[in-house]
């Protein structure tokens, strides 16, 4: 991914501010830059690296700004940077794993727009959105929504009815999705190849929908977190194969599932004696056990022989770092 400071659009992928019926320029202003630095101890440092860039977006005048949270993730350090090219610092205030968002507020004063929350729900195939970074039209991509339909991350995440954007941004972290109204409808997330007809691999960005923030906002600005037990978490990476398979093929540090001695390479053919057949299954069957604790029961199989093994999952927040106070 791009860093936001060294990259343009193309001119011709750029959204016109005359084809829109709000101020685009003015939306366009409420997207900052935004870049962390993270301790090398940390447990995201090897996956997620320590130094990562992206955009956020102000939701609040008093200098509230949403961005994508695997930016943010065990972050000591937060700094913010207008359009115009000021520089805020910012500390954490919450990474919601379950939907991937994160807060973050400006320290000082940011005098910048605030995006008002849409409504992702009216999204529909061939919407026209803009895919906005900081910086103005240049820094923004004209783009449609091409599906509204599950996603599931190799990371243990999943999101029911994520928005699928192209052409795609190449800087999308944190990015701003705003619709046809002028509001904010979803934050970037990722990049995804997409099989075309006639096999050619096109890129799309994956959004996540603003509806999910609003029944969370509450609880992540007074207490941090939703206010709702977490899920469980077993620190594993997986991925659908051919023949309707899940595939273990990484494990995520001294988490529980390397701990119980899963493998790379593992399938995982039932959970709890339930059989599973994409990663969707695999996740609600085992988020379907309890709360983050809960034994987990898994059929393996490892070089054709099959086998039982129970995972005692982990809340995954007790494996980061807490954010450093300022």
């Amino acid at each position: 991914m791009h860093t936001p400071d060294e990259w343009q659009i193309p001119p011709d992928f750029q959204p016109d501010p005359k084809a829109f019926s709000y101020d685009l320029k003015h939306a366009l202003n409420a997207v900052v830059s935004l870049r962390t630095t993270v301790p090398s101890d940390a447990f995201t440092a090897h996956t997620l690296g320590t130094e990562r860039a992206g955009y956020g977006v102000a939701i609040r005048t008093d200098g509230l700004v949403l961005t994508i949270g695997y930016l943010i993730a065990e972050a000591d350090e937060v700094w913010l940077r207008t359009g115009d090219g000021r520089a805020v610092q910012a500390h954490i205030i919450a990474y919601d794993y379950e939907s991937g968002f994160g807060l973050v507020q400006a320290l000082g004063a940011l005098d910048v727009p605030v995006l008002g929350l849409g409504d992702a729900r009216r999204l529909g195939a061939g919407t026209s959105v803009v895919m906005g970074g900081a910086g103005g039209p240049s820094r923004s991509l004209a783009a449609q929504v091409v599906a509204r339909q599950e996603f599931a991350g190799y990371w243990e995440y999943l999101i029911d009815d994520a928005v699928f954007t192209a052409p795609a941004h190449p800087n999308w972290g944190g990015a701003a999705l705003i619709g046809p109204k002028g509001d904010l409808v979803g934050i970037g997330s990722l990049q995804l190849q997409h099989q075309a007809s006639g096999g050619r691999a096109v890129p799309l960005n994956m959004s996540v929908p603003i509806d999910l923030l609003k029944p969370i906002l509450d609880d992540l600005l007074t207490l941090g977190r939703t206010n709702r037990p977490p899920r469980p978490w077993l620190g594993l990476y997986a991925t659908e194969a051919e023949d309707s398979l899940v595939i273990i093929v990484g494990l995520a540090g001294d988490a529980p599932a390397q701990r119980a001695g899963l493998r790379a390479g593992d399938i995982v053919h039932a959970i709890a004696g339930a059989p599973v057949s994409s990663l969707p299954d695999f996740y609600r069957a085992m988020w379907a056990l309890g709360r983050a604790g809960v034994d987990v029961p898994l059929t393996l199989e490892r070089e054709g022989d099959r086998f039982d093994v129970t995972v005692t999952s982990a809340d995954r927040n007790r494996f980061m770092k807490p954010p450093r106070l300022q």
